[in-house]
């Protein structure tokens, strides 16, 4: 195999192999400072490990970013693989490690930070971690917060963050100069793509000055949006609670001539908690996500098809994912370029403009009296302490992290590509968004699972098809594309 560094990248390693393998590496400890000592890791003599068989990683285990192939097809991308090691490049004794958590609110938050705690203490011997009070800005403007096990053991049974998380407050300089005064070895982030690209120039100002520290990114994003993972924490805890929110709707809707209820739910440039919301509730009768424009008036329309809805059933159900229909709204308002402090551009809320168009419409008709109710759920799924699954997964993500960080890993994050945890690196996470494929068979099953148009015409669907990359592989389920899992079944973690 033969290694190429691109130029001015000091994120990439890639290594090319026969047949095609690329193997996208990260960054390690030993690319820029020389004559590190190493150390046998602590698990070998860890009881609670003595009768795992082959628990230590092997040093050439990669995962494929594509598993559905065809005869000739090149084996393709690959990621190294998350885990422990036989040797590590921190003496546990010597090890100070940081958390912090940055942007919005996401169950799974205090999970992560209680995984990476205890994985530290518990596996390695650590009793040096401090929680960075407040997100980035914490770094250099507010206090820290001392953590050990004792201080965080119950601290997964509730939701939101115990560190306090903010947007903005990335000063690079700041940053880096509070890790070296504070002798800061290990930093673990955990938020949204914009927190990681910060994280990426962290890693980079930490090379730069030549310190033996280890950057390990966790990716948070409630929607899903996230590319090459096969799906974030916090997300199954949202599909699972926005349940209740569609319920209330159906009931509501249900109880009373022409009801119509209109729920809200997360997904800023994402509909994939409207999506995977509706397939599991059968009681949606339309959803309408960013990915797939629609339009309200005419032949076709949003409200052709709530007035035959409400003809042949006598109530339905709309489920409309944040980002939906801004296109819509432009016009007449104001700040549609203005951006919060995470640079994300503020959104108009579309449940209540849609729901006083809908209300306007059938007013004026007068021959539909319709009676609807608005449900906004977002701030209570934000806030709720993560599922079982979620639970398991925060756990899995925090350990893989730890692991990375103890073996001299720094500028990745880390996640499940295809079932199998893997150290990515930053700019794989940063340079694009993952996004329901609206030509996908997932969205066709949600077209047939809710019975409504598409809202496309021929004109429209080729349109989007030359917008997108073609398909590399297809599945029972999906065609997949190079670096994103558009609409992927949620797989099993393993």
């Amino acid at each position: 195999m033969g290694d190429s560094n691109p130029p001015g990248n000091v994120q990439m390693k890639v290594v090319k192999g026969d047949f095609g393998y690329v193997l996208e590496d990260v960054p390690h400890l030993s690319d820029y400072l020389s004559d590190l000592p190493t150390y046998p890791n602590p698990l070998r003599f860890n009881p609670a490990y003595s009768v795992v068989k082959q628990y230590f990683v092997n040093v050439d285990d990669t995962v494929a970013q594509k598993i559905v192939v065809h005869t000739d097809s090149p084996r393709g991308t690959h990621f190294r693989r998350a885990g422990p090691r036989q040797k590590v490049y921190f003496n546990p004794a010597e090890v100070h490690a940081c958390i912090v958590t940055c942007g919005g609110l996401c169950p799974g938050l205090n999970t992560v930070i209680r995984e990476i705690v205890c994985g530290l203490y518990h596996m390695y011997g650590v009793s040096k971690v401090l929680g960075i009070d407040g997100g980035y800005k914490g770094f250099y403007a507010r206090n820290t917060i001392t953590l050990t096990p004792k201080v965080v053991n119950d601290i997964h049974k509730r939701g939101g963050t115990i560190i306090g998380t903010s947007r903005g407050g990335h000063d690079t300089a700041k940053i880096v100069d509070s890790i070296q005064d504070r002798g800061i070895n290990h930093v673990y982030i955990i938020g949204g793509d914009g927190t990681q690209k910060g994280a990426a120039v962290i890693y980079e100002e930490i090379r730069r000055r030549g310190l033996k520290v280890s950057v390990a990114g966790i990716p948070k994003t409630i929607d899903n949006d996230i590319p090459v993972i096969d799906r974030s924490f916090g997300f199954d805890t949202a599909v699972e609670e926005a349940q209740r929110a569609i319920n209330a709707a159906h009931v509501e809707a249900g109880s009373i001539e022409n009801g119509i209820g209109v729920v809200k739910l997360m997904g800023r440039y994402s509909g994939f908690i409207a999506m995977y919301a509706t397939l599991a509730s059968r009681d949606v009768d339309c959803c309408l996500i960013p990915e797939s424009p629609f339009y309200l008036e005419g032949k076709g329309g949003l409200f052709e098809y709530i007035e035959k809805r409400l003809k042949e059933n006598g109530h339905m159900v709309i489920v409309i994912a944040e980002g939906a229909g801004q296109d819509l709204l432009s016009e007449s308002l104001q700040s549609m370029n203005q951006q919060d402090a995470s640079g994300n551009k503020l959104l108009q809320d579309v449940g209540l403009w849609i729901s006083e168009r809908i209300k306007s419409h059938f007013g004026r008709q007068q021959k539909l009296a319709i009676n609807l109710k608005y449900i906004d759920p977002t701030y209570m799924i934000r806030a709720i302490p993560s599922n079982a699954a979620d639970n398991v997964y925060c756990t899995l993500l925090a350990q893989s992290a730890v692991h990375g960080a103890m073996a001299g890993y720094t500028g990745f994050v880390c996640g499940p590509v295809n079932g199998r945890h893997s150290y990515i690196p930053f700019n794989h996470i940063t340079e694009k968004q993952n996004k329901v494929v609206i030509t996908d068979r997932m969205w066709a099953r949600l077209l047939s699972s809710t019975n409504q148009p598409s809202f496309l015409n021929p004109k429209d669907v080729t349109e989007i098809q030359e917008d997108e990359d073609p398909p590399t592989q297809m599945s029972d389920g999906e065609n997949c594309k190079d670096s994103k899992f558009a609409t992927k079944d949620i797989p099993s973690m393993s």
